[in-house]
Parts: structure tokens; sequence; C-alpha cells
């Protein structure tokens, strides 16, 4: 988790994953566009706003009926919430049950971590990767920290998390 109060060991992980991932990570965004505007990817974790990065959004457009739902407020630019991603893809595709959303919280022109965006101001976000979990009547459950235990048990009954 990036702390917006501890910056430094921020710019230290953001240099490691530029260097080691920025290009592949581009092309499998691109990827992940044109193959999400086909439905390919039906099944896994959705992105919630991808027309409109960083901005305002209305909350109660997210959580899906019927199902319990997983927000993951996230940056392009937050190594652990990169390494999250294809974690929650997979549990999405083992979890039918379970509707999962990314919000990215950057605007498309600021590099790093975009802690002034609309988005991140009006959800008052101060760390990512920030989840909420919506019950399946569309009522928030968890947020933050307190929404941790819950994924943690999704991913461990998946079979997608190792404790040691």
């Amino acid at each position: 988790m990036i702390d917006i109060g501890h910056p430094r060991h921020y710019v230290k992980a953001r240099q490691l994953v530029l260097n080691a991932i920025a290009r592949p990570l581009l092309l499998a965004s691109l990827l992940g566009l044109v193959l999400g505007a086909f439905g390919a990817w039906a099944g896994g974790a959705r992105d919630a706003n991808a027309a409109n990065p960083g901005q305002t959004l209305e909350l109660k457009s997210l959580p899906v009926k019927g199902k319990s739902t997983l927000i993951d407020f996230y940056s392009p630019f937050c190594p652990p919430c990169m390494a999250m991603a294809p974690v929650l893809d997979k549990l999405a595709k083992k979890r039918p049950d379970l509707a999962i959303r990314r919000v990215n919280i950057n605007r498309p022109e600021v590099r790093g971590i975009d802690w002034r965006s609309p988005l991140a101001e009006q959800m008052k976000i101060r760390a990512v990767p920030h989840f909420m979990i919506f019950d399946p009547q569309g009522q928030l459950q968890a947020e933050g920290k307190a929404a941790i235990p819950q994924l943690k048990s999704w991913l461990r009954e998946a079979g997608l998390l190792q404790e040691h």
C-alpha cells in the first residue's frame, strides 16, 4: 500500500516499476482496452471509469445489484495496485457471484499518483490501493483497511492467497 504521507518510498518504487514494466504495461493496457471493448474479458475485473479516469463519479452506479461488489481504487503509478490487478481478474473469474470494478484515480496528464485528482478528493483517498465492498443490495459493508479481511477471505477461498 502506498500512503500519501510517505512519498520517499513511493519515488524509489515508482522508478523501478517504470524501468521494468512501462512498455509491457502500456501494451497490456492497450490490449485490455481493445479486448474489453469487444467483451472478450467477460467475467474479469472491469475498469469502471476508463472513459474518464481521475474524474468524479456517481458511486452508487458502481455496485452490481444481486452480487457482492469489490471496488478497487488504484493508480497506474502504484506498484502494489498493478500487482493486484491480475489477482483481482483471476478472483473475478473464479467467483461469478462477485463483481469487481477497478477505478483509476489518475487523470491522464498526471505522472505519479494523482492524490489531487477530482476523484481522489471526492472519495477522500489517502492510500492506494483503496477498496470498498458492497453487499448484493448495494449497501456499503467495508472500506479501506476494514475491507482487507473480506478481500483476503475471498482470495483464500479461491486459492489465490498463500499465507506463510
